[in-house]
């Protein structure tokens, strides 16, 4: 089992390991304490962990309780917000109980914003069982729901008390789901460790047999030891920068743009797929913009095309700009983007409103055997 700890406005750790989920339970009474252990999941992971869970939370003296949504990013709305802060009501959670987010992104987001809602702030327990969230959302206390408007337009920063990563539950994954999380894998390489970065080419996520428990190429020890990495790199940039004023920005790369695809798209794109997209398109920018070599903006391309991910989009610059617009990383008349100088190394870069639509053209791949 690996261990990684954050010190931010709550200190916690989180725990990467195999078999996790069966001592969630005990895990938590040993750590956090509490009497009542609400579980939010969607209907998919219902069905696959939710009872495992239960009897853990069980086995750790908790009394369970548990609201279910409907998957998928739609969810991710104030009506169902507002459901589940009825739910915990109804179940009468108290300050001293514990909010249980299990799933991906969705559902982090979804519980950690009503855990940072419900009586002004409630401690919850995430259990990511998807990649994606393992590395990226479960991490660093952002929660939030969309808007009309756009994507994580209300929320609020609310770090867990802790986090629980059982690597045995990414092998129910789908190879398209993996690949989510295989986008933000290649995203904190590019931005923190040039070595973990070409590390990905030593294996093909479309080849994984995890069935059995890993391939030839990538076990699931091995899998232990990357999730840390990037939990590392991701920790250490919100210990700097806790609530995004400045450096913590850098984990954006590609989700302007990716954010935008999603909108587009009416979130039939999923977040990885989507944020591989804009990290291809603002590394072909930031070469065109003469931010980087040749070589850098092809490796990343290179990358995410081993991995299955796109690395271009069918729609247009000025849809896309226009899209970037409800971004919540837009400050005025200018917007933050990031552009990588080398693997290993990004800036952060104002773009002026006025400028976006040109930039992302730059950006798209239009004609056949370009970069």
């Amino acid at each position: 089992m690996k261990i990684v700890s954050i010190n931010a406005s709550g200190s916690y750790d989180i725990l990467i390991g195999a078999g996790l989920l069966d001592e969630a339970g005990p895990i938590m009474r040993k750590r956090l304490g509490g009497q009542g252990a609400a579980i939010v999941c969607d209907d998919i992971v219902d069905k696959l962990y939710a009872d495992k869970l239960a009897e853990s939370l069980a086995a750790g003296a908790y009394r369970v309780s548990k609201y279910v949504f409907p998957h998928g990013e739609s969810s991710k709305n104030g009506e169902v917000f507002l459901s589940l802060l009825s739910f915990l009501a109804n179940e009468k959670l108290s300050r001293r109980d514990l909010v249980v987010a299990l799933g991906g992104g969705v559902t982090g987001d979804l519980a950690g914003f009503a855990a940072a809602a419900y009586m002004r702030g409630i401690g919850f327990v995430q259990i990511p069982t998807t990649l994606l969230a393992a590395v990226d959302s479960s991490v660093g206390g952002k929660t939030a729901i969309n808007l009309n408007a756009g994507k994580n337009l209300a929320g609020a920063f609310h770090q867990p008390r802790l986090v629980l990563c059982d690597v045995n539950t990414l092998a129910s994954l789908p190879i398209e789901v993996f690949r989510d999380g295989m986008g933000e894998l290649i995203k904190h390489g590019v931005i923190g460790d040039r070595e973990l970065f070409y590390s990905y080419g030593n294996f093909d996520s479309g080849n994984l047999d995890f069935q059995n428990q890993g391939s030839r190429n990538l076990n699931f020890p091995e899998l232990e030891k990357i999730i840390a990495r990037n939990v590392e790199i991701k920790a250490a940039i919100v210990m700097e920068d806790e609530f995004e004023t400045h450096k913590r920005k850098l984990l954006n790369f590609g989700h302007t743009l990716g954010h935008a695809i999603e909108i587009l798209s009416d979130y039939s794109t999923g977040h990885g797929q989507a944020v591989a997209a804009g990290m291809a398109i603002e590394s072909r920018a930031a070469f065109r913009l003469g931010l980087c070599d040749e070589s850098c903006a092809a490796d990343i391309i290179r990358m995410l095309e081993r991995h299955g991910l796109p690395v271009n989009t069918e729609y247009r610059a000025a849809d896309l700009a226009r899209a970037c617009l409800a971004d919540k990383k837009r400050d005025g008349e200018s917007l933050s983007m990031i552009f990588p100088r080398e693997i290993g190394n990004c800036e952060i870069v104002e773009i002026a409103l006025g400028e976006l639509e040109a930039l992302i053209e730059k950006g798209l791949m239009n004609t056949p055997g370009e970069l």
